[in-house]
């Protein structure tokens, strides 16, 4: 556990989380889980600590990205690429992340693996590695031995980055529903739009278009991308945590990215 300036520790002096892969990928055995992770709480958790046991993500979420951040400094960005996103497999999507507020109730378990994979999002999202370091050190700064609140942490970080997360956030934070990207194919074109989403969400996103690869702006109303020819393939980047789900006119076919 991670008692300020005192992390206990019980992971029986071996790599993973005790002795187990939590991604499945053969990555997390390259590390003492609990080391990684319970020492990330210094900083989000100790340093910075939220208001209500509602708004637990601030802890955990953060400490979660971080054993990502401990792999891609000391291995290589695929390989903490690869970590994260097998932990996607631990996610249920059954309870908002976010608690019940004055309750003294947490929420969804989905805090550590869902909120590190949106975290992982965002980086993506914003697509600059130094304004995302920026944005990590900084909330540490601005919010030095402070209890904070999740409305706090979304203004600094719209702020800071100068991007409006706070749909992004919404969605990941307090529903279940994951994103869907739907595309439909035209006669030499691609359709692409959100469904599942709340109020106003719209992001950037990279995809490969027959095997190429691009980053469209991509809203609730359908945007429309021009082709060179039919399409033969379509691919969201991996390192979007959402669904993607191509609409015909014989149904549609959904897999999970």
């Amino acid at each position: 556990m991670e008692h300020q300036s005192s992390v206990t520790y019980g992971n029986g002096f071996q790599n993973g989380y005790r002795g187990r892969d939590l991604s499945e990928t053969g990555v997390g055995m390259k590390f003492d889980f609990i080391v990684v992770h319970e020492s990330a709480h210094e900083w989000f958790g100790n340093n910075v600590s939220c208001v209500d046991v509602a708004d637990l993500w601030i802890h955990e979420s953060f400490a979660n990205y971080a054993e990502n951040l401990f792999v891609e400094y000391h291995f290589s960005a695929e390989e903490a690429q690869d970590y994260v996103i097998g932990c996607r497999a631990l996610i249920r999507n059954e309870e908002p992340i976010i608690g019940t507020y004055g309750t003294n109730t947490s929420g969804s378990g989905d805090m550590y693996y869902k909120g590190g994979n949106m975290l992982h999002t965002m980086r993506h999202v914003l697509n600059d590695d130094v304004a995302w370091r920026e944005l990590l050190r900084g909330m540490n700064a601005e919010f030095w031995h402070r209890t904070v609140t999740t409305e706090e942490f979304e203004d600094y970080i719209c702020h800071a980055t100068g991007f409006d997360f706070r749909p992004l956030l919404d969605q990941y934070l307090r529903t279940t529903e994951l994103p869907v990207l739907k595309y439909e194919r035209g006669d030499g074109t691609l359709a692409l739009w959100w469904e599942s989403v709340v109020p106003g969400f719209s992001l950037p996103v990279v995809v490969r278009i027959n095997a190429k690869e691009q980053r469209v702006q991509v809203s609730e109303e359908r945007c429309v991308v021009e082709l060179d020819g039919a399409l033969e393939s379509f691919e969201l980047d991996r390192n979007f945590y959402m669904d993607v789900e191509e609409v015909t006119g014989t149904g549609a076919g959904r897999s999970a990215e």
